[in-house]
């Protein structure tokens, strides 16, 4: 009977990993630029004599899902999209990670920074002098008319990179990183949209859909386990002749 409980048990532990994809991807249904996150495992068999058949649930480096979100009229300055593929570059202390949250911000050091974390330009941060007004171009450069001037000058450009998704994984804040550890490339020719921001990618509707297969599901898993439990003590009865 320990074949249908370790296939129960395996089964289920699946089931609560999926579950926690899915709970966290609807956490993040309304945070800017987030991607969703997927989930895979591998099997893996169960080592020593007799136990063949056995075989348990490993949990893979999960895959993020790249597809676009809608964009969102915000009106600000230092708000944009990308338009396409593309992935934001922002420095972290652990080097180059990436974004499609357009959100900046300005700090006590006249950085642009995402969520703390300066945005790099083709020379590194970007640290804009004392201005009046700023804009962002269609290609990412970033422009300012200093203060007390009256023509706009450029400051840098923001490094926008496209790296395909089995390229990147998640880091422990959210971001994304290079796979190989390595700084990714700019683009030639990124497209950004000044004014907006872009949705999470995440469809409450099918996570929420997923979510209720999949606590279903659970719920069969845990029955086949009582069930492997009852046969089990019936068996042992039957032996004991009681």
């Amino acid at each position: 009977m320990d074949r249908l409980g370790y296939t129960a048990m395996a089964a289920a532990s699946r089931t609560m990993m999926s579950l926690e994809v899915r709970s966290n991807n609807l956490a993040n249904v309304n945070t800017p630029g987030f991607r969703a996150d997927l989930e895979r495992a591998a099997e893996v068999e169960v080592p020593g004599y007799g136990y063949d058949s056995r075989h348990l649930v490993r949990v893979q480096d999960n895959g993020v899902s790249l597809e676009a979100g809608t964009l969102m009229a915000t009106g600000r300055d230092l708000d944009f999209a990308i338009k396409g593929p593309g992935l934001i570059a922002v420095q972290t202390g652990e080097g180059e990670a990436y974004t499609r949250s357009g959100n900046m911000q300005i700090d006590a050091e006249n950085r642009l920074t995402i969520n703390g974390r300066a945005v790099l330009g083709e020379g590194g941060p970007i640290v804009l002098p004392e201005y009046d007004s700023v804009a962002i171009g269609s290609d990412g450069t970033v422009s300012v008319m200093p203060r007390g001037d009256f023509l706009m000058a450029e400051v840098d450009r923001i490094k926008v990179v496209d790296q395909p998704a089995s390229a990147l994984t998640k880091n422990a804040a959210g971001l994304l990183v290079a796979r190989n550890g390595q700084p990714a490339p700019a683009m030639d020719n990124p497209l950004l949209v000044s004014g907006h921001l872009e949705s999470s990618n995440v469809s409450a509707i099918d996570q929420l859909v997923s979510s209720m297969s999949l606590n279903r599901l659970f719920e069969t898993q845990v029955k086949m386990m009582k069930a492997a439990e009852d046969l089990s003590s019936a068996g042992n009865r039957m032996i004991r002749g009681s």
